[in-house]
């Protein structure tokens, strides 16, 4: 399966990844997951947001009884050039776990199925998760339909150019119903998997450090293959529109310039120094300028700012912060701002119970660990007990064509994934 998958998507000059919402890429991978849910003569059906799912035991969402279906799968799309096991990894061990139960000749007792999450990353119209927002109620159509990537092309008519039907997309309340859980493998995002138990300390409740491990459940060993979640720190995603005065870079003084990369340059610093000073993390990652001559000053910089913290409380300054800094400093440079929050994710406290219930599964001595990235689990969570299993990433790059998980590690998720889903389907 992962030989299969590779090829998809990746770039040959940089190696990474670039499947993006609603093309050529996320219809090749579309396309593998239907045919791996077909292989095992699994019932395959796409919901009304675009979401793919395999069922075990049921010919779709509704042959479920409520609260009793078992899920796991994560996404296949990417960040741009990103890593090839960010998402894939999850959904790849949720198949290979349903070949390892039925090799063991498991009898599942409620119905299963594997999931496909479209647009988790966000990477085309620059919203996460809106496959799993959508079918959550956390995103309406209204809003959906706003989204444009950067040809200007919106989200329905990338979804009608895929052959979807964007007139259907909303909540989807009826299938979340039937979910009595949803399990996300993932690889870890940091390194506090690689650095067990030495990752750091905190609570098994709640958030831990992002991407630190906590004290709890700690097998004393150093390193571990495996963890699980007990929290998504909140975090969002601002955009922050400088506006100055065009002119030409050869011959305007410095005293009469507007120039909003001033003021955007020094927005990202201050950022960083806010960050480090409260424990939390804020980047800008992306940048776009215009009118984006080498020998113009710029008329417009907007950057998006990406924030998270292990609370409420700390996001909330650091981005007052932020934005305090860029309003001062846009004053001084003759610069006019708007600052406008694109999307935002509050604490994430997976269920406890389904996470007690996974520890017991896998014998107690587990590492337990919060982290500071989203995911679909993390959405669906207001909805339905979610849990997250998480793989060691011994590099902790993600997000790069440098992520990497070994071999031994993935078979052991495969493994502990297994376990899971037969304690719970199975009994």
């Amino acid at each position: 399966m992962w030989a299969e998958l590779a090829p998809i998507g990746r770039d040959a000059a940089s190696g990474g990844y670039r499947r993006y919402a609603w093309t050529g890429a996320d219809a090749d991978c579309r396309t593998w997951f239907q045919e791996q849910a077909e292989a095992r003569g699994l019932a395959y059906e796409t919901d009304r947001n675009g979401n793919q799912w395999a069922w075990l035991g049921a010919r779709t969402y509704r042959d479920a009884a409520a609260g009793q279906a078992v899920v796991t799968g994560s996404h296949l799309d990417s960040v741009p050039d990103g890593g090839a096991f960010d998402g894939p990894l999850g959904v790849v061990s949720a198949f290979a776990a349903l070949d390892e139960l039925r090799g063991r000749g498991a009898e599942f007792t409620r119905p299963l199925a594997i999931t496909n999450f479209g647009d988790e990353e966000g990477a085309r119209f620059g919203l996460a998760c809106v496959g799993s927002r959508l079918a959550a109620g956390q995103l309406t159509r209204e809003k959906a339909y706003q989204l444009r990537d950067a040809d200007g092309i919106t989200l329905p008519r990338a979804m009608e150019a895929a052959g979807y039907d964007p007139e259907v997309i909303g909540p989807d309340p009826d299938r979340l119903a039937r979910i009595g859980a949803f399990v996300e493998l993932h690889v870890e995002q940091g390194r506090a998997l690689d650095t067990w138990p030495a990752g750091g300390a905190g609570g098994a409740g709640g958030a831990g450090g992002a991407n630190g491990a906590n004290g709890a459940n700690g097998s004393g060993a150093a390193g571990a293959a495996v963890g699980i979640a007990s929290a998504i720190w909140p975090h969002g995603r601002w955009r922050f529109d400088f506006r100055g005065e065009a002119n030409h870079a050869g011959t305007t003084r410095l005293a009469d310039r507007r120039d909003p990369m001033l003021t955007y340059a020094a927005t990202v610093l201050a950022a960083r120094a806010e960050a480090a000073l409260a424990g939390a993390v804020a980047t800008f990652g992306k940048v776009a300028v215009e009118p984006n001559g080498v020998n113009a000053i710029p008329s417009l910089v907007r950057g998006w700012l990406d924030s998270r913290a292990a609370d409420q409380a700390t996001l909330d300054a650091v981005v007052t912060a932020v934005e305090k800094a860029a309003r001062e400093r846009a004053a001084r440079d003759g610069v006019d701002l708007d600052v406008v929050r694109e999307s935002f994710t509050p604490v994430v406290e997976f269920a406890h119970a389904l996470r007690d219930e996974l520890d017991r599964i896998l014998g107690g001595s587990v590492p337990v660990l919060g982290t500071g990235a989203g995911h679909d689990a993390g959405i669906l969570s207001a909805a339905v007990p979610t849990a997250m299993l998480f793989v060691r990433n011994p590099t902790g790059v993600s997000h790069s064509p440098r992520e990497f998980a070994a071999e031994d590690d993935c078979v052991a998720g495969v493994l502990a994934l297994a376990d899971v889903l037969e304690g719970l389907a199975c009994r």
